[in-house]
């Protein structure tokens, strides 16, 4: 894949140009069967915006997800990521690309049911070779941050569903990202609580300045955002306001 000039713009954070998915499905008899998912995809976010991103089931909002987060790459087209064209990196330049730029919130929190609060926080910093007094007390004061300070020795199961969402966000925070990427992230609560979370990331957005990218299937939740990316089957049909 060769690669092409990145987006001069300093403000730009994610710029994606003329991105393809295609999946090779073996059907058995009939052999390989190509299925395109994502066409000719382009995409400019700056840095410190809030976006949802919308689409009925098999729209291709997942497949975009998992592209803009390097946990997949494009068939064809570019990528590029504060300024790196990421699309062209090797899976280990992806792994740290993940690390240290990218903090992910899924809707199903993703903890470690066996350690406490504290520890699931500090993993990414024990990956990234943080030594571990030091990412325990990075871990401490984010939890504390997300209202979990005197939480940080439970383990999952002790915690309610909106209190394991601001653990996986803590999580998400401790290598200091420059984008969050939340996938669903108040599918599994109820409304209050699902306020509450949406809450903690219009604070880091506003405050922080950190990029949100958000999927999502609730209007009420894409509501939050200030920039509503809409697709349908593989392509970007709207690119705008929220209540488009």
């Amino acid at each position: 894949m060769a690669s092409a000039q990145p987006d001069s713009s300093a403000e730009s954070l994610i710029r994606v140009e003329n991105l393809c998915k295609t999946y090779s499905l073996d059907s058995g008899i009939n052999g390989t069967v190509n299925s395109q998912v994502l066409y000719d995809v382009n995409l400019n976010i700056n840095r410190g915006e809030f976006i949802a991103i919308m689409g009925h089931s098999g729209s291709g909002k997942s497949t975009l997800m998992n592209l803009l987060g390097c946990l997949d790459t494009p068939s064809s087209g570019h990528y590029w990521l504060a300024g790196r064209d990421v699309a062209a990196l090797p899976e280990n330049e992806l792994a740290r690309v993940r690390n240290h730029t990218i903090g992910f919130v899924f809707q199903g929190f993703n903890l470690l049911k066996r350690m406490t609060a504290l520890d699931n926080v500090a993993i990414p910093l024990l990956y990234a070779g943080v030594g571990r007094a030091e990412s325990r007390r990075r871990a401490l004061e984010l939890l504390r941050q997300t209202g979990l300070g005197n939480f940080a020795a439970y383990q999952p199961n002790q915690l309610s569903g909106g209190q394991q969402q601001r653990v996986a966000i803590s999580r998400a925070l401790v290598n200091n990202p420059q984008l969050i990427l939340a996938d669903e992230p108040t599918g599994n609560l109820d409304t209050q609580t699902s306020g509450e979370i949406m809450a903690v990331f219009e604070r880091l957005n506003r405050e922080q300045g950190i990029t949100i990218v958000l999927v999502t299937h609730e209007n009420d939740i894409a509501a939050y955002a200030h920039r509503l990316v809409r697709l349908k089957d593989g392509r970007i049909v709207h690119d705008g306001g929220v209540t488009a």
